[in-house]
């Protein structure tokens, strides 16, 4: 019986090729991997860790030191944690802060800038997008004469829904701190000057204005975006210098005062006119498209946003948007992606009524309501419209059509709110109405025809290509003895695709361990629905908590680990609900783990499922049984023999 005692050597090799127990930072672990945290990468030996016993690979990913040992991890864990100077340092089941800088690699520059603004703004995304609603709905009310502006019920809702417009800076200089490594509250307070009602008011002041001697350009900075991340992003490299060269008698206290003596007058002086100019330029171009080409703008956003939120480029205009409602009052960059998101939920909608795959329709369904009311596209985009093409294409030539409307009618969003059907009223303010009303339907009704009438033909090929490979694996069964001996042989096991999807070529997954194959003989699905199945019957010899892993020991001896999600550990078990723990036996096809695939696409993880012969070296033989394309849970996926 395997126990920590049998990873003390490897455990002790590890720490030592990591550069010994000082240089990490944290501990944790998945159901296959060692997650180390480190403070140096210089200090890393790679080729000890990877030549030492039981260490399957090592990948640097995630802002972490990977080190794949297999289903026995935990025991490899406690082993870890039990050597000098790493008790306090473990950190079982916790979700890991991503960073670029501590595995000592750099991301190219446009790839460093998206992480840059998608750690910035999804902390603060949801309840920007929840109270822009409300904040829309009073714009609605105000424009129809719904509401009396000088009551204290507007005057109080007002604020409820501005108050967080107003103090963004505040809320980013939090969220720059996390990225940038700088104490909350010493951000906190160098940004706070920024919104001071005094230096507000100097904005408005008719007069040369100087600031010790220097001429200062005032400007108001409420709900402005750039200042403040520049801002912290400075004054983090301050506050560290400090750290580092003041006496311990006088760095607590002298630490926030020097920090707020450099940086707010750098900041006033030159900081914020400087980025709050380069934003108001970035904006004059927009807008500049917008006048000379509005249709051709419209168009473009329409047609490519989508595929801009696939691969997480969309984050890099999030910045514009604000600025322009901050600035300007309202955004037209906005108003034709209501025709690109409303599109792609139209196609999905079209696949929940026209399906005949009962799985499917079960999952397009909440994907199109979620699309439709809350303008999130994800789980139809992944889950349904990309995977079969038909519905993607349709949206994205609906979403140009109605964008190049939407771009002719001259419409802005006065509001930042995800574009969905409670999103009509941001756009009351600006431009023609009507042509908004009308493009976005026109976007929708393409998407949903084309959809409805492409959609029989795309899976009937589905089916026709899934029916010739079944049979062409029938014939080869056939006419192979030996082939058919083994299927018989008492001593092989046939391991079961444990969810319905798509599969992908296992070169094509976004980990580098999983694509090369080094933990076994694999099978890599995009899942079509959140039920995950036994892929044999057998022990559980593996299930952490979070739920996204499970491994099984089947009675023949075959070892398998269905694998849940790209990171998804970090998840810490949100979105996961396990039916089964270490130790209980299961039959092939039972329900192990159900996973709420929304909650994987909105956390930012890939659902993409890896089926693993963990012992595939120990066994005679391994056969692929399932090649690249559409497949069932319960389907044989590999067969496996001592």
């Amino acid at each position: 019986m395997t126990t920590k005692t049998d990873f003390e050597p490897l455990s002790k090799a590890v720490l030592e090729g990591l550069g010994g127990a000082d240089n990490v930072s944290s501990v944790t672990h998945c159901a296959t991997r060692l997650r180390f945290k480190i403070k140096d990468a210089c200090k890393v030996n790679d080729s000890k860790i990877e030549d030492t016993a039981g260490v399957i690979a090592l990948m640097k990913a995630g802002g972490q030191h990977q080190i794949v040992i297999g289903n026995d991890v935990p025991f490899a864990y406690d082993a870890v944690v039990s050597l000098p100077g790493m008790a306090t340092k473990g950190a079982k089941g916790a979700a890991v802060e991503d960073s670029d800088e501590d595995n000592g690699e750099k991301p190219n520059a446009f790839n460093a800038f998206i992480q840059l603004i998608s750690s910035l703004f999804t902390p603060i995304l949801w309840p920007l997008a929840g109270i822009a609603l409300v904040k829309a709905f009073l714009s609605a009310g105000t424009n129809l004469g719904w509401f009396d502006t000088e009551s204290t019920n507007y005057i109080v809702f007002a604020a409820l829904a501005d108050g967080l417009f107003f103090f963004l800076p505040m809320f980013l200089a939090v969220t720059a701190a996390r990225r940038f490594k700088m104490n909350e509250f010493i951000a906190m307070a160098t940004v706070a000057p920024l919104v001071y009602p005094s230096i507000i008011g100097l904005a408005s002041v008719d007069a040369d204005l100087k600031l010790l001697g220097i001429p200062l350009t005032a400007m108001d900075y409420s709900s402005s975006v750039i200042p403040a991340i520049v801002t912290v992003w400075l004054a983090s490299y301050v506050q560290h210098y400090c750290e580092k060269i003041l006496p311990s008698a006088v760095r607590n206290f002298m630490t926030p005062v020097l920090v707020l003596l450099i940086m707010v007058p750098i900041v006033l002086l030159t900081v914020g006119p400087l980025t709050m100019k380069l934003a108001a330029w970035i904006s004059a171009g927009v807008a500049w498209l917008f006048q000379v080409a509005p249709w051709l703008a419209g168009g473009l956003l329409g047609a490519f946003w989508q595929v801009l939120v696939i691969f997480g480029l969309h984050w890099g205009f999030v910045p514009i948007f604000l600025n322009d409602i901050a600035n300007l009052g309202h955004s037209a960059m906005m108003a034709p992606l209501q025709a690109a998101v409303m599109a792609q939920a139209a196609a999905v909608t079209a696949v929940a009524l026209r399906s005949h795959l009962p799985a499917r329709r079960k999952l397009a369904g909440p994907s199109a309501v979620s699309g439709i009311l809350a303008g999130v596209t994800e789980p139809a985009i992944y889950g349904i419209n990309l995977p079969l093409k038909v519905p993607f294409y349709a949206g994205v030539v609906g979403g140009a059509v109605g964008g190049i409307i939407i771009g002719l009618a001259g419409v802005s969003f006065n509001s930042f709110t995800f574009p969905s059907l409670l999103a009509f009223p941001a756009a009351l303010g600006e431009g023609n109405f009507l042509m908004f009303v009308i493009g976005t339907i026109i976007a929708m009704v393409i998407a949903f025809v084309g959809t409805w009438i492409l959609l029989p033909r795309a899976e009937r090929r589905e089916e026709e290509a899934k029916a010739a490979k079944a049979a062409a694996e029938l014939e080869a069964t056939e006419g192979d003895d030996n082939t058919a001996a083994a299927t018989e042989d008492a001593s092989s096991d046939t391991v079961l695709i444990p969810v319905n999807g798509t599969v992908i070529p296992l070169d094509e997954v976004e980990d580098k361990v999983f694509a090369s194959g080094a933990m076994g003989e694999s099978i890599a699905v995009e899942p079509s629905n959140g039920q995950v199945l036994a892929p044999v019957s057998g022990k559980v010899i593996a299930a952490p908590k979070s739920g996204h892993a499970v491994g099984i020991k089947s009675a023949g001896g075959v070892e398998t680990l269905v694998h849940v999600g790209i990171d998804t550990v970090q998840m810490d078990g949100e979105g996961f609900t396990p039916h089964v723990t270490v130790g209980d036996h299961v039959q092939a096809g039972q329900p192990i783990v159900d996973v709420d695939l929304d909650a994987v696409a909105k956390a930012g993880y890939k659902a993409t499922t890896l089926l693993i012969v963990t012992n595939s070296k120990k066994l005679s033989t391994v056969e692929h049984l399932a090649q690249p394309g559409l497949v069932v849970a319960g389907e044989p996926g590999l067969r496996a023999a001592k």
